[in-house]
C-alpha cells in the first residue's frame, strides 16, 4: 500500500468513529502540481487573501486548484493528500480559468522551496460527499 493510501485509510478510520466519514468517499486524480508563495508578483490583489476569503499564513497546508477540479468536487476546504508530501492539505484557493487538472501548492514565503519544487505530475487523493454526482474524467 503506498503512503498516500495509508494516510487515507488512517484518516478514514479516525473519522469513521464519529460517523462523519460515512458521508464521504476518497477519489484520486493525476494532476500537474506547481507551487506558489504569498508575494504580490505571484497572486492577484492581497497576497495572503485566498479566493474564498481565507487568509493564508506561511505554516498552512493549503492548495489552489484549477476551476475544472472545483467542478469535480474539490471546492473550499476539501481534504487532499499529495504524492510526495506528508499530511493533509485543504483547498483554500482557486487558480485562473486557463489552467486544467492543476493544483498549486502553497509554500508560504519560502520562494526557494517553491522554485525547487518546480512543476511535477503527481497523484492526489481527495475527499468528496458520497452523494456528489461529479466524476473524475
Amino acid at each position: 500500500m503506498n503512503s498516500n493510501r495509508l494516510i487515507i485509510v488512517l484518516f478514514a478510520s479516525l473519522f469513521a468513529s464519529c460517523g462523519e466519514e460515512a458521508n464521504y468517499v476518497w477519489k484520486s486524480a493525476q494532476v500537474t502540481a506547481s507551487a506558489y508563495n504569498s508575494t504580490p508578483a505571484q497572486t492577484d490583489g492581497l497576497p495572503t487573501l485566498a479566493a474564498w476569503g481565507d487568509t493564508l499564513s506561511p505554516d498552512m497546508k493549503a492548495i489552489a486548484v484549477s476551476r475544472d477540479l472545483v467542478a469535480m468536487g474539490l471546492d473550499r476546504n476539501t481534504r487532499v493528500t499529495i504524492e510526495g508530501f506528508e499530511g493533509v492539505f485543504l483547498v483554500k484557493d482557486k487558480m485562473g480559468s486557463r489552467w486544467k487538472k492543476r493544483i498549486d501548492i502553497y509554500m508560504g514565503d519560502d520562494i526557494k522551496k517553491a522554485r525547487e519544487w518546480g512543476v511535477k505530475e503527481v497523484e492526489i487523493q481527495f475527499r468528496i460527499h458520497k452523494d456528489s454526482t461529479k466524476t473524475i474524467q
